[in-house]
């Protein structure tokens, strides 16, 4: 049916209200709001109905219909490509999505989890799933991880157990990040020998150098291989094929190399020096779970108090500024404990009043609470998410609220892990005093001082093995 058709009595001519909402959104019909889309480089304006757009994400009920919202002006989202959002605006008006290629799902998915959209979320990993293999499996793996989605995860990583070969030769290897490197060598089993996986990495490296405008020169590769060069077991390898390939690829010092040499010819004659692996186990045949959603060895055979959940106070009483979130803003707070425990998730402040609304508290009742939204997550110093959840609720003015992850995840001590809150509501919360170290009985959390915001951030919640956890902690806090 021709366009100029449709003009005329469109709504009698389309007989699903799918198609209906596709003509106003195609037309521009009727639209109330306005997107400015994407960086100044690929820049778009697109508009929309702020109440179909409510209909589908709670992010954009908040905008639009929130205690504060600012419905005449142009809403700016500099983190999302034109086409992704576009496409994320053409299935929210007509349940219907084309998938075509892993960029433009991986686009698509970040503006999916953005607006709290599972469903569509539920599609981009579908597409990623059937569509998986050795090519792709380690850019799926970083989707993964990006976006936590556990299952693919689990399921990339046995297909870099059970195809390293073809994973190490496909040309995408070569533009992997070093975090997924690593994980590739934290693995025990992998179907290849580890003289292949060495000249792997080395052709990383060169890579990498190219990346970061280096020269590609030995040292230069090994200052970007970093802490995976430990992971590489050297001493695997026969003596013959130490001498011919890492031996001659300047990566090592004369001593260094002659030192692993006399280790693989007879073990245990001399230390073997920092920072290479002393593993001289060859890799296990049989598979293991991914190493980023294993407890803690310490703590598996402990009974976790998951009826207890301790709290540390990280900020004073005292507030010491105010922060005015007038669209979308995060705060951030690392971190790390010097013992074992697991991370439930954070206590937060509620809005203030909204000074409108300050008035009337004398003089007549008002309502006493509001709609809060808010995305959390938790990362590891490499910046993969390990937990994460959406919080949706009513809360009261000038209170607190928990933030409580989709699940608990075990810390490792003396590790920095970082919590980042993203605030979807516009309005005012107060802001506090940081410490810098804070001690409860046999723990102490430190808190790292290159921070972001993280005065919106009043305690972490944790808990404790059964096995040393102190039945009434008392805390020392210190700025």
């Amino acid at each position: 049916m021709a366009q100029s058709d449709i003009n005329i009595d469109w709504q009698t001519k389309l007989r699903y209200i799918s198609q209906r909402a596709g003509h106003v959104l195609e037309s521009g019909q009727w639209t109330d709001c306005t997107f400015i889309v994407g960086n100044e480089n690929n820049q778009k304006i697109l508009r929309g109905h702020r109440l179909l757009l409510a209909m589908s994400s709670p992010v954009f009920e908040a905008m639009f219909y929130g205690g504060m919202a600012e419905i005449d002006k142009p809403v700016e989202i500099l983190d999302v490509q034109p086409e992704a959002f576009k496409a994320l605006l053409q299935y929210i008006y007509s349940d219907e999505i084309s998938l075509k290629s892993f960029d433009q799902v991986c686009e698509i998915c970040y503006a999916a989890k953005k607006y709290m959209i599972p469903s569509l979320v539920e599609q981009c990993t579908q597409f990623i799933w059937q569509d998986l293999h050795p090519g792709n499996v380690c850019r799926a793996y970083e989707f993964a991880r990006l976006f936590e989605e556990c299952s693919l995860l689990e399921k990339c990583i046995q297909i870099i157990q059970n195809a390293t070969d073809q994973v190490l030769k496909d040309p995408s290897f070569e533009e992997i990040d070093a975090t997924i490197l690593r994980t590739i060598l934290q693995q025990d089993r992998l179907s290849v020998s580890e003289l292949e996986l060495w000249e792997s990495c080395l052709n990383w490296a060169k890579q990498e150098c190219v990346r970061q405008s280096l020269e590609v020169s030995p040292i230069n590769q090994r200052k970007v291989l970093g802490d995976c060069l430990s992971m590489i077991r050297f001493l695997t390898l026969s003596p013959t094929e130490f001498a011919n390939s890492p031996a001659v690829s300047g990566i090592f010092t004369q001593e260094e190399s002659y030192i692993l040499l006399m280790n693989i010819s007879a073990p245990g004659v001399t230390s073997v020096p920092s920072p290479f692996c002393q593993n001289n186990k060859k890799r296990q045949k049989e598979p293991t779970p991914p190493p980023s959603f294993l407890p803690h060895p310490d703590l598996r055979s402990s009974r976790i108090r998951e009826d207890v959940q301790l709290r540390c106070e990280c900020v004073g009483n005292d507030m010491a500024q105010e922060l005015v979130n007038e669209q979308l803003v995060d705060c951030s707070l690392s971190f790390s404990v010097n013992r074992h425990v697991c991370i439930y998730g954070v206590e937060m402040p509620t809005q203030l009043v909204p000074v409108n609304l300050e008035p009337q508290l004398a003089t007549r009742p008002i309502q006493q609470s509001y709609s809060e939204l808010i995305y959390a997550f938790l990362q590891d110093s490499d910046d993969c998410r390990l937990t994460y959840t959406h919080f949706t609720a009513r809360v009261s003015w000038n209170s607190s609220m928990e933030v409580i992850f989709n699940r608990p995840v075990y810390i490792t001590p003396n590790k920095t892990y970082k919590i980042t809150v993203v605030l979807n509501k516009v309005g005012r919360y107060p802001m506090y005093v940081t410490a810098n170290y804070v001690t409860i009985d046999y723990l102490t959390f430190t808190f790292e001082q290159n921070r972001s915001r993280d005065g919106l951030i009043k305690a972490v919640i944790f808990g404790c093995s059964s096995q040393t956890s102190s039945s009434s902690p008392e805390p020392y806090w210190q700025i």
